[in-house]
């Protein structure tokens, strides 16, 4: 994620990166090789330095997942905050005192 965000501000070789991280130089171009693999990070060749920056169809695409998701959750929880609460009660686990004031109300009737 950290190497994603100071991609964010612009391209950067794997030197630039590694100094800033708490990573050592073959790490960050491991994570570096992740990224590019996902699709989220292109390379190009500058002179004798290979610079990284984000894709952005990538993270378009990523983006488009993560909205995707929460779309659905959302739509999840509007669905269940909307049930009829006699619906939402059959539907939780009672508590003890829930069973005790069943087992008061049988006794009575």
């Amino acid at each position: 994620m950290a190497i994603f965000q100071k991609l964010a501000a612009g391209p950067l070789a794997v030197n630039e990166l590694a100094r800033a991280m708490p990573v050592s130089r073959p790490a960050v171009s491991q994570h570096l090789k992740v990224l590019k693999d996902a699709g989220l990070v292109r390379d190009s060749q500058q002179g004798t330095r290979r610079l990284y920056r984000l894709d952005p169809e990538g993270v378009a695409r990523l983006r488009a997942h993560f909205d995707q998701m929460w779309t659905r959750a959302m739509g999840a929880f509007k669905q269940a905050a909307e049930k009829p609460e006699e619906e939402n009660r059959h539907g939780q686990r009672r508590g003890r005192g829930s069973r005790q004031k069943e087992r008061s109300r049988k006794s009575v009737h």
